[in-house]
C-alpha cells in the first residue's frame, strides 16, 4: 500500500516509439483484469497457459495473472518457429494460449499469428482458446470459436476483483523450455514459494536493489533472466522494472544508456554478447548520458572474456559483475555478493558459489579436482530454493539428465567445465561438449577464444572443433575485427591471421593453434545473444546447421559458408 503510486512496470519500445509507465496500483489492476479474462476463458488452478508474445506490457500482465490464480504459465520466446512451438504446445498441453498479432525487430514486423496457427495445426494437443492482443501491426485471420480479442474482454472486466489463489509453496509457478539433446524439449518446472524466497534474497544480497529504485534487465521474457529479473525479482523487491522492446543499436548505440538516464536506473543486467556488440560502437554514446545513478552492471548468459570485462568497467567506472547460472537454477550459482561482503571483481570470473549452492569441480571419474585443475561444475544436493523441482511431466528424465553423471556422491551436473584458482574464484570454460580433443589433448574452446580475443584488432570470436582425420579434431576460429580496413586486402588478412596464431601459440602452445582464422563481420547468435556454436561447427564440417529458429541475423551463417569455401 505504501508503494501503490510508485513506478512498477516501465514499458519502452523503440520499435513502435511507445512508452508507458504503470504504477504498482495500475499494474495490480491490469493483472486482475487479465486474471479475470483467463478465468472467463475457463482457466483454473493447475491449468497451463502458454504465452507466445513480444516484449509488451500485456505479456507481463499474463504471467502475473497466471500466478495470481494458481495457473502455470509457459512462456515461449516470441517469433519461435512453428514446429518448435508445436512441440512445446504438446508437452505443456495448455488450455489457453495468449499471443499477439505481431512483434517487431529492428524495424521489421514479425507476424506471430500465422506462426501460431501453423503450430496449433502441427500440434496433437489443441488449446480451447487463443487470447489475442491486437497491436495493429499485422492483419490476423481469426479461427471462429477459438480465437478471442483481449481488448473487449479487458473492458468487460475493468473493475473485476480477482483474489489471490493460495497454493502450496511447492506448487508449480511456471515451466520454461530448454533444448534437450534428444530433440524433445525439457520443461524446467519451477515452484512458487522457494522461487520467491530465492529472488527476494538475491535482490538484496547480490543486486543490492532497493524499493523505489529502477532495475533494467535487457533480456527477454522468453528466457529465464526475463522471468527472474524482468518480471518477478524487481517487483518482489518493490523496484520498478524496465521492459524494453528493441535492440541495443536502434535508433543508435546509446539507447540503453538513454533509458538508464531517463528512468534513473540503479541496477542493470545484460549479457557478455551485448557488451561485445557495444564495444564495437563509438564510445561517445556512453559518455553522452548521465549514468550517475547506475551502481552496478551484472552479466550472465555465457562466459565473459577478460578484454570486454575490463573495457566495460573502464567505460562505466562501476563494478561489472559477471555471474553464472542456468535456466535450471533460476538464479546465480556463482556470483559476487556485494550485499553480503566486499569482494573484488576478477576479470572473466563469475566469482564464488552463492549461498545455498555447494559447488564443486569433478574429474571424469567423479573425484574432486584440486585448485587450478579443470573439472565439471557440479552441485552437491540439496539444491537451494529457486532451482528446478523436476522436468515437467517427466521425473525420470529429471533424474537421468541431471543426477546420473556422478553417483558417489550423487551430484547435480551443470554440463559445464570450470576451474577454480587458489583464491577460490571460479571460471567457466564452456560446455562439456565444447571441449576439443586435439591429438589426445583436451582444449576448451573458451581458452582459445580468450587468446584470440586478446589481439587488439579482434572484437569477437567463436572457436569450434572441426573433425580432422589425423588429429581427431582441430580448432577453427571465426573472428570479427574492430576495424574492417584491417582486412581489406588479402595481404592484410594473411598477416592478421598469422598474428592471431602467434598469440595463441604464445599463450596456449602450438597444440591450440587454430587450423584457420576466418574473418567475418558478424557471428551467428540467438536473439538472446547466445552464440550458435553447434551450427558453426556443423557448417565447418559440411553438415546441416540444424534448427535455426532463434537466429538473430541469418546473413551471418551465409558469411561463414562463404568464408569456408573461399
Amino acid at each position: 500500500a505504501t508503494r501503490a503510486d510508485q513506478n512498477a512496470l516501465i514499458f519502452v519500445s523503440t520499435e513502435t516509439e511507445q512508452e508507458k509507465v504503470f504504477s504498482f496500483r495500475e499494474l495490480h489492476a491490469e493483472v486482475q483484469r487479465m486474471a479475470a479474462v483467463l478465468q472467463d476463458l475457463g482457466v483454473k488452478q493447475g491449468d497451463r497457459v502458454l504465452i507466445y508474445m513480444p516484449m509488451i506490457a500485456e505479456a507481463a500482465f499474463a504471467m502475473l495473472a497466471c500466478v495470481r490464480i494458481g495457473a502455470i504459465h509457459s512462456v515461449v520466446f516470441g517469433g519461435f518457429a512453428s514446429h518448435s512451438l508445436a512441440s512445446r504446445i504438446d508437452d505443456a498441453e495448455p488450455s489457453v494460449i495468449v499471443s499477439a498479432d505481431a512483434g517487431m525487430r529492428s524495424g521489421k514486423v514479425v507476424a506471430y499469428k500465422p506462426l501460431l496457427d501453423e503450430a496449433v495445426k502441427l500440434a496433437a494437443h489443441k488449446p480451447a482458446k487463443v487470447l489475442l492482443v491486437d497491436r495493429g501491426l499485422s492483419p490476423m485471420e481469426k479461427t471462429a470459436g477459438r480465437d478471442v480479442d483481449y481488448a473487449p474482454l479487458r473492458e468487460k472486466h475493468l473493475n473485476t476483483v480477482v483474489p489471490c489463489v493460495w497454493v502450496d509453496s511447492t506448487h508449480p509457478s511456471y515451466t520454461l523450455y530448454t533444448s534437450g539433446t534428444t530433440g524433445k524439449p525439457k520443461g524446467v518446472q519451477r515452484d512458487t514459494g522457494g522461487y520467491a524466497v530465492a529472488l527476494a534474497a538475491s535482490m538484496k544480497h547480490i543486486y543490492c536493489g532497493n524499493a523505489g529504485e529502477t532495475f533494467f534487465s535487457t533480456s527477454d521474457i522468453g528466457w529465464v533472466v526475463g522471468h527472474s529479473y524482468i518480471i518477478y525479482g524487481p517487483l518482489i523487491a518493490g523496484m520498478a522494472t524496465v521492459m524494453y522492446e528493441g535492440t541495443p543499436l536502434r535508433p543508435d548505440a546509446g539507447i540503453w544508456w538513454k533509458i538508464c538516464q531517463e528512468q534513473e536506473v540503479t541496477v542493470m543486467f545484460s549479457a557478455p554478447t551485448a557488451i561485445r556488440v557495444l564495444k564495437k560502437q563509438d564510445p561517445a554514446f556512453l559518455k553522452k548520458y548521465d549514468l550517475s545513478k547506475l551502481r552496478g552492471l551484472y552479466c550472465a548468459g555465457e562466459p565473459m572474456d577478460e578484454t570486454s570485462h575490463q573495457w566495460m568497467m573502464d567505460e562505466l567506472g562501476i563494478p561489472v559483475i559477471d555471474h553464472y547460472w542456468q535456466t535450471e537454477t533460476g538464479w546465480a550459482m556463482l556470483t559476487l555478493m556485494p550485499g553480503v561482503e566486499d569482494q573484488a571483481v576478477q576479470l572473466g570470473s563469475p566469482g564464488f558459489p552463492a549461498y545455498g549452492f555447494d559447488v564443486r569441480l569433478f574429474r571424469d571419474d567423479g573425484t574432486e579436482c584440486g585448485p587450478n585443475e579443470k573439472g565439471i561444475v557440479g552441485v552437491v544436493p540439496p539444491l537451494p530454493p529457486g532451482c528446478l523441482s523436476t522436468i515437467w511431466g517427466d521425473d525420470k528424465r529429471f533424474v537421468s539428465t541431471y543426477f546420473t553423471l556422478f553417483q558417489e556422491p550423487q551430484v547435480y551436473s551443470s554440463f559445464d567445465w570450470g576451474i577454480k584458482d587458489d583464491a577460490g574464484y571460479y571460471k567457466i570454460l564452456g560446455r562439456t561438449d565444447d571441449v576439443i580433443n586435439v591429438a589426445g589433448h583436451r582444449l576448451g574452446t573458451r581458452e582459445i577464444e580468450e587468446a584470440v580475443q586478446s589481439h587488439p584488432a579482434i572484437a569477437e570470436v567463436a572457436v569450434v572443433g572441426v573433425a580432422d582425420q589425423l588429429k581427431g579434431q582441430m580448432p577453427m576460429a571465426f573472428a570479427v575485427v574492430k576495424d574492417p580496413t584491417s582486412i581489406d586486402t588479402p595481404e592484410k588478412v594473411a598477416a592478421l591471421e598469422k598474428d592471431v596464431m602467434k598469440i595463441v601459440d604464445g599463450s596456449l602452445g602450438a597444440i591450440a593453434r587454430p587450423a584457420r582464422v576466418h574473418f567475418i563481420s558478424g557471428l551467428p547468435k540467438t536473439r538472446s545473444g547466445k552464440m550458435l556454436r553447434r551450427s558453426i561447427q556443423a557448417l565447418a564440417e559440411g553438415r546441416d546447421p540444424g534448427d535455426l529458429t532463434t537466429i538473430d541475423d541469418p546473413s551471418t551463417l551465409e558469411q561463414i559458408k562463404a568464408a569456408l569455401t573461399a
